[in-house]
């Protein structure tokens, strides 16, 4: 496996609103409409972990995205031969 490290930061947004949000909104749209918009907001850190390079893997794997965002391969190795411009 990598000896690179990997975090985790969970960020949690809080909006207030005199009607419900609903739909899908991307952090584009919350940030305006707690900022120039009808709501108003809190953004909180809420928790960071150190993850191995299987931890990354399954949690790129597990948002949709793909272990070799990082340069890894699905087991955590460092996929050398398709590294571009990482650092391994």
């Amino acid at each position: 496996m990598t000896n690179r490290k990997f975090y985790e930061t969970k960020v949690v947004v809080t909006v207030l609103s005199e009607t419900p949000l609903t739909g899908d909104y991307n952090l584009e749209q919350l940030h305006y409409a707690i900022t120039d918009g009808e709501c108003s907001g809190q953004i909180v850190q809420e928790s960071t972990k150190e993850l191995n390079g299987r931890e990354a893997a399954e949690a790129l794997a597990e948002q949709g995205s793909d272990p070799s965002f990082f340069g890894l391969t699905e087991d955590g190795e460092d996929d050398k031969e398709n590294a571009d411009g990482y650092e391994l």
